[in-house]
């Protein structure tokens, strides 16, 4: 059994219980829902329901269940290790591989191909995704940090957090970008007409910043480099979709997944999106560490067939 505590002080403000642990903790609302069923976080001693209004003075107290990895089986997937020690682990993600089990992709995940290599993992994250602290869509690729304990896993948490991680990915995008440079301000959130779908119209969106600079410029494509200031679901999908120019071969934003030119086609079987390069504070000694994935070889093959044409 883990244990974690909070005490609320002055100057909270008003949110959910599950709301405020998830913000907290890296857990998800559903699995925290499903700990106060079973009577595993109580607050000031006695237990409570989720739409529960946090106030000053509280003391949530939360007990982490050990939990069998045998839902998780671990599977011989070959899987790019950039760095390894004692409490992290940065792996080279391939695109079309899920980070972790869900009902659609029972198998075959990142989580699944890593968890015989994780000795102590973090259950913090749910018995399904120990020690994920952020994730990549399954068909983006590149840099990702797992934690292997649960103090790594707090303290990675708390740096996407506060935003001190530094995210850069490149994009492939459609069409040409005028400016060198810029910034996409728009809050992001559920769509209006389709609620499986992020969108900037829609009634209840979040902070969303994206940061972006021109690397080259090609025959109807723009390739940029990207800081994510801030990290919510498709953002850089759905910013760059939202100012005309979305991510070549993204299926579900934009949906530019070919362009016809006079002399042949070029195809994008997936959306041309790469998480190449992450910095941060090493979560237990505190020194600053920077990794790299090179681009694919996908996108490498997409940027020779623009630029013969």
């Amino acid at each position: 059994m883990g244990k974690i505590t909070y005490k609320i002080t002055a100057g909270i403000t008003p949110q959910r219980l599950d709301t405020y642990i998830s913000s907290r903790s890296g857990l998800s609302r559903s699995y925290i829902q499903r700990l106060l069923r079973e009577g595993l976080i109580l607050i000031n001693s006695h237990p409570e329901k989720a739409s529960y209004k946090i106030r000053e003075g509280d003391l949530i107290e939360i007990t982490i269940p050990d939990k069998p990895q045998s839902a998780l089986i671990p599977e011989d997937i070959p899987i790019e290790v950039i760095h390894e020690d004692s409490h992290i682990i940065v792996v080279n993600k391939p695109h079309g591989m899920v980070v972790y089990p869900s009902a659609g992709h029972p198998g075959g995940t990142l989580l699944n191909a890593l968890i015989s290599r994780l000795e102590r993992p973090s259950l913090l994250g749910g018995p399904l995704r120990p020690g994920v602290v952020h994730r990549l869509d399954k068909d983006t690729s590149g840099i990702m940090i797992l934690a292997k304990d649960d103090t790594a896993y707090i303290n990675l948490g708390k740096q996407f957090r506060e935003r001190s991680i530094e995210k850069h990915y490149i994009a492939l995008l459609y069409g040409i970008l005028r400016k060198d440079h810029g910034e996409i301000k728009t809050p992001v959130g559920r769509s209006i007409s389709d609620r499986k779908r992020m969108s900037t119209k829609t009634r209840k969106g979040r902070e969303a910043i994206t940061s972006f600079r021109v690397l080259r410029r090609l025959k109807c494509a723009t390739l940029v480099d990207v800081r994510l200031i801030t990290g919510r679901t498709h953002q850089i999908r759905v910013h760059f979709a939202s100012i005309g120019h979305p991510v070549l071969g993204d299926k579900t934003y934009g949906k530019k997944t070919t362009i016809r030119l006079a002399q042949k086609s070029i195809n994008f079987p997936r959306q041309m999106l790469h998480a190449f390069s992450l910095k941060f504070n090493h979560p237990i000694d505190g020194r600053s560490l920077e990794f790299t994935a090179p681009m694919p070889k996908d996108m490498e093959k997409a940027m020779e067939e623009l630029m013969e044409t």
